[in-house]
């Protein structure tokens, strides 16, 4: 007998369908040869620190006294609700997994998770609690979930073993976000008094947005001179932007040189034209077919991921959490057929056999989405389903589109005596092809009507511009920046099929992106969800909560940017490919988290340490009730009396620390501090001493009397 574990309720059914005739049973379904059972996706998670470092008289207030947590072996519980009890539903359904496992008549056990390295360790865990001695564990591994690839993947199942490098990666990824996640998070929570979630992800996305928002906030532009001309030519206008610029103050040399060019003959030198075939775009990754819905539709990205899942587990695309936009050579056969459809359907599709379609070598795990076999009924989709597919649909009809896309491609340059030549390029789109089924926005531009050697008129004339600031991440650019923080943003990322994108599948096969294809969504939509980010059309932005966390990290010097983030991926990669174990992974993420909870001895002076929230650091010069450690620095507790004594913990760019402040109330005067910033940008340093009850500056060095 065999037992399918499947990762879900639905991808049972899916299952039971391609194989065949089932009955309905409590918690599972049971064919003549085959049970199938299921888990309701995570039916395990990793334990709280307390199941390591319990606290004493069972307090579950976090403390300082059980951090870092730093476990040898990871351990594993069924998940919990939110008041911290087993919920009943996954109790019962784990039970039923036990036992199925554990029928004397099962002898294979087939891991049916979803094809990644999440659905990998999800069943993995269920067979590791439930199984009690060995069994034969086999691995369903579904690109997509029609009947016909649910019963040619259970004809060619692999051992679940040969999936290894997958889970290593999954539970390694796993224990180094936990480690992270739980250990900075309450570290982070206890120095501020205010919840902050720390991640190894979450915190460099959110950087890279309050990063932006800061540069446009801060943008002072500056004023500069380009020169154009723009006149009539045989009834055209010929429109020539030099690419020369001139500082805002130099108008008189943007007006000398402009008498320089008009003083010379402009003639167009050369003239190309060319008739071409133009590339459609590739078929999609899960980021690139995101960033195609939020500028068409204006979905986000967790919609767009929501309904891609929904038509993948209703079997009407393949796996969606992909970042391929390739096929795999092995999947030939099936294109065939889905083009058969295709093609019954009235469109013009071909089979192309063309390594710019088919590469193994720019697959990681899965192969792009397309479309599969199963057609869905249009009118029985949503509008926003319809919108989802036909994208899909579409492109993988262009990239097997029959008919090219024939355009005449124009280039003439324009001589300007001998200083400038100007080079203007213009389409005209002769044949739409594969266009009219790819929605695509390209357009005719069209060039004046003039020969070589014609002589164009100018009139160059100084134009003042202004410098602009950098835009606001959209979704398809910070998309774009997380699959490749390292690459210049205005470097354009060729969508076509046949481009050069050599350095794209090399950055994310070493994994150097910020979170991956299945899980970037979630982590963005938690930051929403934490108020750190918010998303207006396909517009990010920084809220005022997450300027908050990023600065505190700041403060606290959790250096979590995209090069710590970005190293650890590559050691998750490494995993991956069993260049080093999980166990090494693991310990470089423990080595960076220990540096967060040593302590260093530094001179007062130099002192940045704020402390704890709530700490009691004296007692206040006004009402002489106690002074605390708050959100924005040291208060009085008297506030509700009507006391207004604070010593604000950051001034002028610079921490007034624990020390510091003790020193204030006691002696009425701190240490010299060093690294003030002047509202000018100028660094100096003082001491603060305390006048009429408020803190303000002192820059007397004479000693203070006792």
């Amino acid at each position: 007998m065999i037992l399918i574990i499947a990762e879900k309720p639905s991808l049972g059914r899916n299952i039971a369908a391609g194989l065949g005739d089932f009955k309905r049973r409590d918690g599972y379904l049971e064919g003549k040869d085959c049970l199938i059972t299921w888990a309701f996706g995570h039916l395990f998670s990793l334990v709280d620190i307390e199941a390591y470092s319990p606290l004493p008289n069972g307090n579950t207030r976090w403390s300082m006294d059980n951090l870092p947590c730093l476990p040898t072996d990871f351990k594993y519980e069924l998940r919990k609700d939110k008041d911290k009890q087993t919920d009943s539903g996954i109790l019962k359904q784990f039970k039923t997994i036990e036992t199925l496992c554990n029928r004397d008549d099962v002898d294979v056990i087939v891991n049916a998770g979803d094809a990644d390295r999440e659905g990998e360790i999800i069943v993995r865990n269920c067979i590791n609690n439930a199984l009690r001695t060995p069994k034969t564990i086999k691995r369903l591994w579904l690109p997509d979930q029609t009947p016909q690839t649910v019963f040619a993947s259970f004809s060619d199942m692999k051992e679940d073993a040969d999936y290894d490098n997958l889970a290593n990666e999954g539970y390694a990824r796993t224990y180094i976000d936990w480690l992270y996640g739980v250990n900075l998070t309450r570290y982070a929570t206890l120095r501020t008094g205010t919840l902050l979630r720390v991640g190894r992800v979450i915190v460099p996305i959110v950087k890279a947005i309050y990063d932006r928002d800061m540069a446009i906030k801060n943008f002072v532009p500056e004023k500069y001179y380009s020169i154009s001309s723009k006149e009539l030519t045989n009834e055209q206008v010929v429109e020539l932007n030099s690419k020369l610029k001139f500082d805002g103050t130099k108008f008189s040399e943007a007006e000398n040189k402009c008498r320089q060019y008009n003083a010379c003959t402009a003639t167009v030198t050369s003239l190309k034209r060319k008739k071409d075939s133009l590339s459609c775009g590739k078929l999609y990754s899960l980021s690139k077919l995101q960033n195609v819905l939020s500028k068409r539709y204006k979905m986000s990205m967790s919609q767009s991921l929501e309904i891609v899942q929904k038509l993948y587990e209703e079997g009407y695309l393949t796996y969606p959490r992909t970042n391929s936009e390739y096929l795999a050579t092995a999947e030939k056969a099936k294109v065939k057929k889905i083009l058969e459809n295709c093609t019954k359907l009235g469109y013009p599709v071909i089979f192309k056999d063309k390594k710019t379609i088919f590469d193994d070598s720019k697959i990681e795990s899965h192969s792009a989405i397309t479309p599969t076999y199963k057609i869905p009924d249009k009118n029985r989709l949503s509008e926003i389903e319809r919108q989802v597919y036909s994208t899909v649909f579409r492109r993988f009809i262009a990239v097997f589109c029959a008919e090219d896309c024939v355009v005449e491609k124009v280039e003439m340059t324009v001589s300007v005596g001998d200083l400038e030549d100007f080079v203007l390029k213009g389409l005209t789109i002769k044949e739409k092809g594969w266009m009219k089924y790819d929605d695509a926005s390209q357009k005719d531009k069209l060039l004046p009507d003039l020969k070589k050697g014609d002589v164009v008129n100018i009139d160059f004339k100084p134009i003042q511009k202004e410098t602009t600031p950098p835009k606001h991440y959209t979704i398809e650019t910070l998309n774009n920046y997380l699959k490749n923080p390292f690459r210049e943003e205005k470097a354009a990322v060729d969508d076509s099929v046949g481009a050069d994108d050599a350095e794209e599948y090399k950055a994310m096969f070493d994994g150097i992106e910020l979170g991956t294809e299945a899980t970037r969504t979630g982590i963005i939509d938690n930051a929403r969800k934490s108020n750190y980010i918010q998303l207006k059309k396909d517009v990010y932005t920084i809220l005022p909560d997450g300027i908050y966390m990023i600065e505190s990290l700041q403060r606290l010097n959790i250096n979590m940017d995209k090069y710590k983030t970005s190293e650890m991926g590559k050691a998750l990669k490494k995993v991956f490919r069993k260049e080093i174990a999980v166990s090494d992974s693991v310990d470089l993420a423990k080595e960076e988290i220990k540096q967060y909870f040593t302590t260093t001895e530094v001179a007062v002076e130099d002192d940045t340490d704020t402390g704890f929230f709530g700490d009691i650091i004296g007692e206040c010069p006004l009402c002489h009730e106690q002074v605390k450690r708050g959100k924005y620095g040291y208060g009085c507790m008297g506030y509700k009396n009507g006391c207004n004594f604070i010593i604000w913990a950051w001034t002028c760019g610079r921490a007034i620390s624990v020390s510091n402040a003790k020193l204030l109330l006691d002696t009425g005067r701190t240490s010299k501090i060093r690294g003030f910033i002047s509202k000018s940008g100028k660094p100096f340093d003082a001491y603060m001493k305390l006048s009429d009850g408020k803190c303000v500056f002192d820059f007397d060095d004479a000693p203070r009397q006792n």
